[in-house]
């Protein structure tokens, strides 16, 4: 991915380092920190929804963790991610602005160890995850390695992709698809819960390929073997993926995020098509 010497966005808190108490529980996450939160339950026995819908707290160490100097590794990454936070900033804009409407762009946290956000309280285990009630995405650094090492995907685009499904679903707070799914769920079984929000996962999905297809219309962000990492870390986070390998066998009705062909697919969709028509999951026939 051709980043280096771009515009850096301005919306990033960095707030590694920063001391957290002991936990406060985890809600109202989205995105692939909800993904970590149902990983999580399934290798404590916890039922994941437990952990989402007012169950017992999930205690977080105290962290003390020294903020890296410049230059530094993690520097170099955060550089990294406050350019494709820009990139997204650039497409979503233009898109909004050609919707008639205005795009308010979402802050990026960095942290360290465990972090608090108007959701409550998470470490990193839980992995990024986007926060509608204060419109911040969380994601500590050290997320990266382990989308390589215990997802399979790597790459530069692989975590551009994680950065842009997470502002996916800020787009659709912002268009106010959160609040009618959250609505919908309210009233719904646990099975129609978990179809809506695979609905709602796999439009972030499409969304990030709307982005990825906008971004590099206008300013030739992509290199060979881009996409195809953007579609290896979709496919690396499907649910029937991560049950086979935590749990070694598939069951859909669980699932909350779509399969590996579904995110893929979807991924594929919004970035061959390049426009906000193309991810609409929730008419669509076909998952």
């Amino acid at each position: 991915m051709r980043w280096r010497d771009r515009r850096q966005s301005d919306n990033i808190e960095d707030r590694r380092g920063i001391s957290i108490p002991r936990g406060a529980k985890i809600g109202g996450i989205s995105g692939l920190g909800l993904l970590a939160v149902v990983l999580i339950g399934m290798f404590l026995g916890i039922d994941p929804t437990i952990l989402l819908q007012g169950g017992p707290e999930i205690q977080t160490p105290s962290v003390s963790v020294q903020r890296s100097g410049r230059p530094g590794a993690n520097d170099d990454l955060r550089d990294f991610v406050a350019v494709v936070l820009a990139e997204t900033e650039d497409v979503w804009h233009e898109a909004f602005r050609k919707m008639g409407r205005k795009y308010h762009a979402p802050t990026l946290v960095l942290f360290s160890g465990a972090v608090e956000s108007a959701c409550g309280m998470a470490g990193s285990a839980v992995g990024p995850f986007y926060c509608p009630s204060d419109h911040k995405v969380y994601l500590d650094l050290s997320f990266f390695e382990d989308l390589r090492t215990r997802f399979g995907a790597s790459g530069d685009f692989a975590q551009a992709y994680i950065i842009a499904h997470e502002v996916g679903h800020h787009v659709q707070t912002l268009l106010g698809i959160s609040k009618k799914v959250n609505e919908l769920q309210s009233r719904a079984s646990p099975s129609e819960r978990n179809k809506l929000s695979v609905r709602m996962e796999l439009q972030a999905d499409c969304l990030a390929g709307v982005w990825a297809h906008q971004a590099n219309k206008s300013r030739q962000i992509l290199e060979a073997g881009d996409i195809e990492e953007g579609l290896n870390a979709a496919s690396a986070v499907g649910d029937d993926r991560i049950q086979r390998k935590t749990q070694g066998y598939v069951v859909p009705d669980a699932f909350t995020h779509g399969s590996s062909a579904q995110r893929v697919r979807w991924f594929n969709l919004g970035f061959e098509q390049g426009n906000l028509q193309a991810c609409d999951t929730f008419n669509a026939d076909r998952l």
